[in-house]
């Protein structure tokens, strides 16, 4: 793999959309421990793997240092929102809600890493697929680990808006568009399919689908 290219610096709404992301996921897992009457431990353990699962996966993959080690934030937020669920009952919390705030981090998390995969050196294709593991590949463990179906099992739009979120990032990059106006582009694309999705229940057909 060619050496990495130098990342562009982040920018401040940049990072709070990072970190903002991490909040929702965690939160997302911490739920998923609360549906199924768990501890504390578990609901800190769900929160940071959802909400860093993704980008680790996709850092050790590419060959980046882990985003997550040699910082506590990362980890810091996603015990604070561990523990925000356990304290608030957030489990009690209208769904609706947890579903839009999820969609936002999924079109800013599938952006965020195809471009930290392009900065690396990834080609385009592969960039697109880190994308959309920073964006899903938590949830997937999360599901997992609870015991509930998995989104890759269903015909819920979730990954496939990661995908074009990605997807349309790396796209209008390589046409050479600004990084920032790329990401921007991009980042709505996949909240705009995904927030289609939850609007309107829209939904992939299944194979042989009558």
């Amino acid at each position: 793999m060619a050496p990495p290219l130098p990342l562009p610096p982040l920018e401040p709404l940049l990072a709070v959309l990072d970190m903002a992301g991490v909040a929702v996921f965690a939160v997302s897992g911490a739920l998923a421990a609360a549906r199924i009457k768990q501890t504390i431990v578990t609901f800190a353990f769900f929160a940071a793997v959802t909400g860093i699962g993704g980008g680790t996966l996709r850092d050790l993959l590419i060959g980046a240092p882990v985003f997550w080690v040699g910082r506590s934030d990362y980890l810091g937020i996603c015990l604070v929102g561990a523990a925000a669920v356990w304290l608030l009952r957030a489990d009690r919390w209208r769904l609706n809600a947890l579903l839009w705030f999820d969609a936002v981090g999924l079109g800013a998390y599938a952006v965020l890493g195809a471009a930290k995969a392009l900065s690396y050196g990834v080609p385009a294709l592969p960039a697109v697929g880190m994308g959309v593991l920073t964006a899903s590949f938590g949830g997937i463990v999360r599901d997992l680990l609870a015991g509930e179906p998995s989104i890759l099992l269903s015909k819920e739009i979730y990954v496939s808006a990661a995908a074009l979120g990605a997807g349309t990032y790396v796209g209008l990059t390589l046409l050479g568009l600004g990084l920032w106006p790329a990401a921007i582009i991009g980042a709505t694309a996949g909240f705009g399919l995904r927030a289609l999705a939850i609007a309107t229940g829209l939904s992939l057909p299944g194979y042989r689908d009558d």
